[in-house]
């Protein structure tokens, strides 16, 4: 729209219209118009303070004052083909003598053209509502439990016809493989552009059947990479700090800067997908929850995710919050830093029996290089990684209060001048029976109580 100002306060006819792609699946198109009595600085100032208040939180919006307009729409609201010659629409001045026929030129004009705009929104209104069968690509909940979950709100919708076609009628040819909660298809649109089609299992308690499409990425999830000896030297430290960087920022945004503050609930390698060049993709939202404007944390009885990647707080209680994906997430750098699996250290009498414990007596023991992937050799940055562990280790501390933000965690890795606190000891740290027990105060009380008990409504994914 910014551009579009520019454009209008830069041309004799004060108006300009464009679109411009939002992503693979959709346009965004615009129309910007000031009257023919500004001249261009005011032209621009009238767009430039509209345009910021413009409603962005709708899939629509347009505003109209007396000397300028903007509009915005997920659909082609305005004639392509005649944007070079645009009726103008606003002009407060009126005409006389040899031009006194204008004011009825411009009622014959625009009579008839809001005549037909206004059957043309009926029309589209009533073919909505005819429609039965669409299918979402949305954040959907996989299992419904409750008014918090992510809904259809704001998602694109596509034709079913189109998503037979694109999956050449969900071919076998096309699987990609099979969840919990249905089949998953390779799906290409007669654009060249390819998706992954999730078609849920009508015997999944999902009730009414829907289609999920997503962003189809080539190099599988992360787990794929990262615990397989013969493909973990694809991942060197350097493409492997990028993706510590980009799920960094992945989580920022769902916890930040998304419309809604959302809690992913099961953050693993598994569910980290890498695009053609390996950048990470957050995928998953099974477990999601969305909090409202004013909420920071939440409780439930029906704990969901995967053991070994949940906070203390929430896999004993039922407590999840912002500060939950944090935990989830310093687990998840510890095994991208060492290219093993929090739960794949039993064997080793000196890790506790997970990635966690075994990091932290490194750490105490004054070296953390130990964790380091052997894969590596010397391709790293000592400085690097010694700080990847160390904020890995400062967000996996017992006390969620404790944990940085991942604002906080985004400027740590990317501003290596930001000094870090020492951390304190983890969740889950289990020591041996010789080893000193010492409190959050320097006391010999024990760090966490451990419950013997099993944790039987865990729905590991």
């Amino acid at each position: 729209m910014n551009q579009a100002a520019i454009e209008a306060s830069n041309n004799s006819k004060n108006f300009d219209a464009r679109k411009a792609n939002l992503n693979a699946f959709q346009s965004v198109y615009v129309m910007v118009q000031c009257t023919h009595d500004l001249k261009r600085q005011d032209c621009l100032r009238c767009l430039q303070q509209i345009i910021h208040q413009v409603p962005t939180s709708r899939i629509g919006g347009r505003l109209i004052v007396p000397s300028c307009s903007a509009r915005y729409e997920l659909y082609e609201f305005y004639n392509v083909s005649a944007i070079r010659t645009p009726q103008p629409w606003l002009d407060p001045s009126p005409r006389h003598g040899k031009g006194g026929k204008s004011s009825v030129i411009i009622i014959s004009v625009v009579v008839p053209i809001t005549a037909v705009f206004l059957l043309l929104i009926a029309a589209f209104t009533f073919r909505a509502k005819r429609k039965k069968t669409i299918y979402e690509t949305e954040l959907l909940p996989e299992v419904p439990t409750g008014k918090d979950d992510i809904t259809t709100a704001g998602s694109l919708q596509f034709d079913f016809k189109a998503i037979e076609v694109a999956t050449d009628k969900f071919s076998e040819s096309n699987k990609l493989g099979q969840g919990g909660f249905g089949e998953v298809y390779k799906g290409t649109f007669p654009s060249g552009v390819q998706v992954a089609v999730k078609r849920l299992s009508k015997t999944s308690g999902q009730g009414e059947e829907k289609i999920l499409v997503y962003e189809f990425v080539p190099n599988k999830s992360l787990d794929y990479f990262l615990f397989d000896s013969t493909m973990q030297s694809l991942l060197d430290w350097t493409r492997r700090l990028n993706i510590i960087g980009g799920i960094a920022r992945g989580i920022l945004y769902l916890h930040q800067d998304s419309r809604h503050t959302i809690i992913h609930r099961d953050l693993k390698a598994g569910n980290i997908l890498l695009d053609v060049d390996m950048n990470p993709k957050i995928a998953d939202f099974g477990m999601a929850r969305i909090f409202g404007m004013d909420q920071t944390e939440a409780n439930t009885r029906r704990i969901v995710g995967t053991y070994g990647y949940m906070s203390p707080e929430y896999a004993m209680y039922g407590y999840f919050s912002m500060k939950s994906d944090i935990y989830s997430f310093g687990v998840l750098v510890l095994e991208i830093i060492s290219g093993k699996k929090n739960s794949s250290l039993s064997h080793m009498d000196d890790s506790g029996g997970n990635l966690v414990t075994y990091t932290w007596r490194l750490w105490s023991n004054g070296s953390p290089l130990e964790l380091s992937d052997p894969s590596f050799q010397d391709n790293y940055l000592v400085n690097d990684i010694t700080r990847c562990i160390h904020i890995a280790l400062l967000c996996v501390q017992e006390e969620a209060e404790d944990r940085p933000t991942m604002s906080a965690i985004v400027q740590m890795l990317t501003t290596s001048s930001i000094a870090l606190a020492a951390p304190r000891p983890p969740g889950f740290f289990f020591r041996d029976r010789h080893e000193p027990q010492v409190g959050r105060a320097g006391d010999t009380s024990t760090l966490c109580s451990v419950d013997d008990a099993s944790i039987t409504i865990v729905a590991p994914r």
